[in-house]
């Protein structure tokens, strides 16, 4: 078969450059320029932040309101705070101590001014008032709160009182969220003094230790039933003080109690 003699003039594809293009496709109409005007509508400004416009708010924290199994009987026990002010600045309070059998043992009242350092951490400042045991007593108070690792508070105070008794409290405690609804809660506290004062049943030096376990079942986020167990024990002179007395040094309590804020 003779090729060179065959019509491919049927056959050839048009170029691409001679495609005609239907006149409907054509763009009749320009995309315009964006003006500052249309960047504006597009990305409008934001109002403020809430918690940036300076204004004041509080918190109130019954951490702990419970029933202790004590030796010397049932024992009312309290552990509240809470603060007023805004994000840098804050009045806040401490209170606590314990009830047994009608009768109070301990109490104390914190009134401080918390001011903010960083996202985590805040420095405090104030007085406190000692109502039992023993005589009243004032002291001032300085220390730092915050945390340290995401979710433990921890609280360092230091003390200063009446007749240059001075003291420090350490204090850290943790939630484990085991469910949505249950929290166990470690806590731990020791109390160091600088002096002897047997009034009030304290040694210098490393005074005593407690530590809790409780286990609270949140009802919704701001009311939470709790039980648990407490271990306290003093040391060092505190102990001699106890010892002396025929006094206990160590103790481990059944604790039950609510815990709520608003």
């Amino acid at each position: 078969m003779n090729h060179d003699a065959m019509d491919h003039s049927r056959h050839e594809m048009p170029h691409p450059s001679r495609v005609a293009v239907p006149a409907e496709q054509h763009s009749r109409t320009p995309i315009p320029a964006i003006t500052p005007a249309d960047r504006a509508a597009a990305f409008p400004d934001l109002p403020a932040h809430d918690m940036h416009q300076g204004g004041s708010h509080f918190m109130f924290v019954a951490d702990e309101l419970e029933w202790q199994d004590a030796n010397d009987g049932s024992t009312l026990a309290w552990n509240l705070n809470g603060w007023w002010g805004g994000d840098i600045d804050r009045l806040a309070f401490r209170s606590e101590g314990e009830r047994t059998n009608g009768h109070t043992e301990e109490a104390e009242l914190q009134l401080l001014w918390s001011h903010a350092i960083g996202p985590w951490w805040e420095t405090v400042a104030g007085v406190r008032q000692d109502f039992k045991p023993g005589s009243p007593q004032t002291w001032a108070a300085f220390g730092i709160q915050g945390m340290p690792l995401y979710g433990l508070e921890t609280e360092a105070t230091a003390f200063i009182g009446e007749g240059g008794q001075t003291s420090l409290r350490l204090e850290a405690e943790y939630d484990m969220l085991l469910t949505q609804r249950w929290v166990l809660q470690p806590k731990a506290e020791v109390n160091l003094h600088g002096r002897n004062d047997a009034s009030r049943g304290v040694g210098a030096g490393f005074s005593d230790a407690s530590i809790g376990l409780r286990l609270r079942y949140e009802i919704n986020r701001q009311l939470a039933p709790y039980v648990g167990v407490s271990w306290t024990r003093a040391y060092g002179n505190s102990a001699d003080m106890l010892r002396s007395e025929d006094e206990d040094t160590s103790e481990a309590r059944l604790v039950a109690g609510i815990r709520f804020w608003f």
